[in-house]
């Protein structure tokens, strides 16, 4: 089990430390919500936690499977929607090294492997989640 502290810092900031690894995140409400968009904002956290889960499953496949994936890297874009204000969609483009050789095999394993992430799982069958792979 994991425990996170998340502490109200004041003027819309929020301090979370990782108790197991006393590691700290510090977000901000986003410009388009009252804050001054100096840190990742909640969403925006939301966002890079599906691509950052992502990348690790892929990693742990990879490993798995006997082929290299280091130097992936994936630019995520968070779009909103309202009624209520949510995230609605999540763009990840996937970028994989330059000089990989990905067969027919590999990227099966890989696009299954961000597919069936947690944070996947996780997330509203409703959130509109497109991946986009460039090899």
């Amino acid at each position: 089990m994991t425990k996170i502290r998340t502490t109200y810092m004041g003027d819309l900031h929020i301090e979370a430390i990782h108790l197991d690894s006393k590691s700290c995140i510090e977000t901000d409400a986003p410009v388009d919500n009252q804050g001054k968009g100096e840190r990742f904002s909640p969403t925006d956290l939301l966002a890079t936690s599906l691509a950052a889960c992502m990348i690790t499953i892929m990693g742990i496949s990879a490993r798995n499977y006997g082929f290299a994936l280091e130097g992936a890297y994936a630019e995520v874009e968070k779009v909103m929607a309202s009624s209520p204000r949510r995230v609605g969609e999540i763009i990840i483009d996937l970028y994989f090294p330059d000089g990989g050789t990905y067969g027919d095999r590999e990227k099966r394993i890989i696009e299954a492997a961000a597919a069936t992430c947690p944070v996947a799982n996780s997330l509203h069958p409703d959130l509109k989640k497109t991946l986009r792979f460039h090899y």
